[in-house]
């Protein structure tokens, strides 16, 4: 499939999607964002994929929001159209079976932070700023950005930055918990391959359950929680990896994970 304003490739286990509108900061378009979701629903039958980095073309942005140009002619029903479907690509990430990482380079504001939260674990380089500004356009965020936030960083944090418009840097970032990990500009893809790779090593049911048990239990109370997790486990007990994995263990050998 070609594609006009992504870059879509594989490297072996690993498919990496990258967003290419350089000249207009990635500025996620209704095109960008069918794209990606054309880009999702191949990832997901494909079993030989077993991570996923999503960044962006070029060193000064990862995302710099939607694209505004779009919103000149919109109402009500216009603007929660736009909502819905940029919600139901970035479900789609974080609802994927495998493990997605954003390498975010550069700016990731407004759209561009909420894919970014929409992904499992993310990457900053040094020059990362964050943030969603968008009350300062009078709206607010559209693409899940009011419900992960504060998820992902605790209410008060959330409410502060949602309010606010305020950018902050890769360090204050991570120390709110939105970013795993910050490196240098010129080593953020190194490393996000490193890690992807990484992933695509483990037990691919097991990851698979993992982030069903995790984002299952998320939206239920402790019990309902716990109940999830019980019961991926003993689907867990049942797989040939399970038996490679413990064995293997025992052995004092390396693991052959087949996904079965």
């Amino acid at each position: 499939m070609t594609f006009e304003n992504i870059i879509f490739e594989k490297l072996d286990q690993v498919s990496q999607i990258t967003l290419n509108r350089p000249k207009k900061l990635n500025a996620l378009n209704q095109k960008t964002l069918v794209e990606l979701h054309k880009a999702i629903e191949i990832i997901k039958k494909d079993d030989s994929t077993r991570s996923v980095i999503i960044t962006g073309a070029g060193d000064k942005a990862f995302v710099a929001g939607a694209d505004i140009s779009q919103f000149a002619d919109f109402d009500a029903e216009k603007g929660r159209k736009f909502s819905q479907f940029g919600q139901q690509v970035f479900r789609e990430i974080e609802l994927l079976n495998k493990p997605v990482i954003a390498a975010v380079n550069g700016f990731a504001l407004g759209g561009g932070c909420e894919l970014a939260m929409s992904c499992h674990l993310r990457l900053a380089s040094t020059n990362a700023k964050f943030g969603l500004p968008e009350i300062n356009l009078g709206i607010l965020p559209g693409y899940g950005g009011t419900q992960r936030l504060p998820r992902l960083i605790g209410l008060s944090n959330a409410l502060h930055l949602v309010l606010t418009g305020e950018m902050i840097d890769a360090e204050k970032a991570k120390q709110l918990g939105l970013v795993n990990e910050i490196v240098a500009p010129e080593n953020l893809h190194q490393r996000a391959v490193e890690l992807a790779n990484l992933l695509a090593k483990k037990a691919p049911i097991a990851v698979q359950y993992i982030l069903g048990c995790i984002y299952q239990g998320l939206d239920s109370d402790i019990d309902t929680g716990l109940k999830i997790e019980a019961d991926y486990f003993g689907k867990i007990c049942q797989t040939e990896d399970m038996k490679e994995g413990t064995t293997a263990f025992l052995e004092k050998r390396q693991p052959n994970f087949r996904g079965k």
